[in-house]
Formats: structure tokens, C-alpha cells, sequence
């Protein structure tokens, strides 16, 4: 079971990889949002998509209207298109929550290094547009983004569902 594991986790960085770099020639530049008023649409999704949400508080950020709220208890940020509709969500989560085999490899590969903020970052499937997190735009897949310092050695790794780790920006 153990072998067939490292098999899947090495299959799912091959087509990680090989999925980065088809993305990457076919990547469209996500459109701009004019003026700095929040869209009257994306606020009327945003009740659609979480009617539950309290504390909402809205900001335009160049691509996305972005709101930040909380949901059963959790803080979460919402980030919506030109056209309003939902591209994803993110949530702060904990090591722990990372996928095992994330969690071995960072630890493995990572060795010294401390564990900063991690993000995990929730796409809408129904929705094509691409997300931009630390300033990078990546292919729209649910998966978590790791800070990891050492002296001044500070970068951003990205884990995806079955746990490959991969480097996503240096900071």
C-alpha cells in the first residue's frame, strides 16, 4: 500500500509539472477591474454563495473583488471576477491539515526551516479564471500554499491535494 502511495504521489507531481507547463503557454492575462468600487454584481453573488457569511468587508484589488468574512466561526477571503462570479476562496489552515504526505516531505526536504502562515486556497470549479496568490497567477486547482523561512531564506511552497510540494515563489 506504501509503494502504491509513493506511485500516486509521483504520478501527481509528473502531471503537476507537465499541467504548469501547458498552463503556462496557454495563460491568459486576467483582465483588470476598473475603478475602485466593488461590483454591485459580485455583492449580490457573494449573498447567493455564502448567505450565512457575517462581517463581510470589501476591497477591489486589482483582478478580483475581494471580501474578507467569517463563516461558521472560520475567517475566510472570497475573490470574485470581472464578471462577479466566484473564482475561490482561502482559509488559514495548520501544518497538521496539510496532507500526510505534504506534511512528510516539507519535513524531509525542509529540514530547519519554520513553518509560517498556510494558506489553503479553495478553486470554484465552475469557474475558468485563474487565481493570482503572492503576486503569481497559477492554475485554477484547490491546494495550499506554505511559507517557509530559514535566516534569510524565505519562499512559498505549494502542496497540492494528495501532498507534492513544489516551489511556488521565492519571497
Amino acid at each position: 500500500a506504501q509503494v502504491a502511495q509513493k506511485e500516486s504521489v509521483k504520478e501527481s507531481k509528473k502531471e503537476a509539472k507537465t499541467e504548469k507547463k501547458e498552463l503556462k503557454s496557454e495563460r491568459i492575462a486576467l483582465r483588470k477591474l476598473e475603478g475602485n468600487k466593488v461590483s454591485e454584481v459580485a455583492k449580490n453573488s457573494f449573498i447567493l454563495d455564502f448567505g450565512a457569511a457575517k462581517n463581510a468587508q470589501w476591497k477591489r484589488i486589482d483582478t478580483y473583488d475581494e471580501v474578507a468574512f467569517t463563516l461558521d466561526g472560520k475567517a475566510m477571503k472570497a475573490y470574485y471576477d470581472v464578471d462577479g462570479s466566484l473564482v475561490g476562496t482561502t482559509t488559514s489552515k495548520t501544518f497538521a491539515q496539510l496532507p500526510a504526505n505534504g506534511q512528510k516531505e516539507i519535513n524531509t526536504k525542509y529540514k530547519g526551516y519554520t513553518v509560517g502562515p498556510i494558506l489553503f486556497y479553495d478553486d470554484n470549479e465552475n469557474n475558468a479564471t485563474d487565481m493570482i496568490l503572492y503576486g503569481l497567477q497559477f492554475e485554477h486547482t484547490d491546494c495550499y500554499f506554505v511559507e517557509l523561512t530559514k535566516g534569510q531564506d524565505k519562499f512559498v511552497v505549494q502542496v497540492g491535494p494528495v501532498g507534492y510540494v513544489q516551489m511556488f515563489k521565492k519571497l
